[in-house]
């Protein structure tokens, strides 16, 4: 909702007593949910933040944040105000202090936030593109914890969010099309394909994998959440079948290590299995059944002012992905043949 329909429908507010360093601390609190984390980014004490905090609460005559337990809670209107806010104050800054973007000179860290298969294709070529094009620039890598990343691109704690958000861009078509305004972009890096994966000695790894025999295993699966539940289960469900998940784990590299060492399935990535240099431990299967394509985005807030920095981070993520899909090169047949949902041979 515009700003200013929030200011017609509160009571009238005096710009001349207005501190904008209060906007400056709302805008981190917002973003830490903690006093204690925000004094340490603007360097004050927590009983500054409160301070502050209180003479805007009593300008906005709205209590903005209120602690649930540990949490700091923000109202409907601290969430509505929070973006127009933060979108303000970073228009401000770049008017006032605006900053060029020289990749070969500059030492900007950026923060991307990914799961680790995802970070296994795309590292090794961001890794040469920094060194020969950008050797001042730092990246840091954090783990993707979540299927829905807006949080953690709101609150500016990742800068590009890549990987597999079915939900969160049906989200974002949905109110586009509806007309509604659209918080985030998104961009289509590659499509992703999942093969079923065992260790070499396998029961199931010396002759084709059938649905029955997938269904009757024993299955580990990759969950951010450890909801035992994901596409494939969806797709079986589809079919009135389903598997029996008898663990979860939140790293592909884990799951590949844990199938190595027992009996248990799993459903990988195709080309992680190679580039974690775990092809002579594990066999890949043709899943027999069909699942659709994982499609990988990066994603990142539209409420953040283009700077000529993050394009070019954009960019160097979207030329690591169509260097790494050349470099798998055609498609490696996996052993065993596809299975109808039925378990004939085509």
């Amino acid at each position: 909702m515009p700003f200013t329909t929030f200011m017609q429908a509160a009571k009238p507010l005096n710009f001349r007593n207005l501190d904008l360093n209060l906007l400056r601390v709302f805008d981190v609190v917002m973003a830490e949910r903690s006093l204690t984390r925000a004094g340490r980014r603007l360097a004050l004490t927590q009983p500054a933040i409160s301070n502050a905090l209180r003479r805007l609460r009593d300008i906005l005559h709205d209590e903005l944040l209120t602690r649930q337990g540990l949490v700091l809670v923000p109202t409907p209107r601290a969430e509505a105000l929070w973006p127009v806010i933060r979108t303000a104050l970073q228009q401000l800054e770049q008017s006032l202090a605006p900053t060029g973007f020289d990749p070969s000179t500059d030492q900007s860290t950026f923060i991307l936030t990914m799961a680790d298969a995802t970070a296994s294709e795309l590292m090794p070529g961001l890794s040469s593109w920094l060194e020969t094009r950008a050797p001042g620039v730092s990246l840091r890598v954090v783990p993707l914890t979540t299927r829905d990343p807006r949080r953690l691109l709101r609150a500016e704690t990742a800068d590009l969010a890549v990987g597999h958000f079915p939900a969160v861009l049906a989200d974002l078509t949905a109110r586009a099309q509806s007309g509604e305004g659209v918080d985030f972009l998104h961009q289509r890096l590659f499509d992703g394909e999942y093969v079923c994966v065992m260790r070499r000695n396998h029961p199931l790894a010396s002759e084709p994998l059938t649905l029955d025999a997938f269904c009757e295993a024993r299955h580990l699966l990759v969950s951010f959440s450890g909801r035992p539940y994901g596409f494939v289960d969806e797709a079986l469900a589809s079919l009135g079948r389903q598997r029996r998940v008898v663990m979860t784990v939140n790293q592909f590299a884990t799951a590949g290590r844990v199938v190595a060492q027992s009996n248990m399935l799993t459903v990988l990535p195709r080309h992680f299995v190679q580039v974690a240099g775990m092809g002579d431990a594990l066999a890949l299967r043709e899943l027999p059944l069909d699942v659709p394509l994982v499609h990988i985005d990066m994603l990142w807030s539209a409420h953040r002012p283009p700077t000529d920095a993050l394009s070019w981070l954009r960019d160097a993520v979207a030329r690591a992905a169509q260097t790494a899909q050349a470099r798998h090169g055609p498609r490696v047949q996996t052993e065993g043949v596809k299975l109808s949902s039925k378990g004939a041979a085509r």
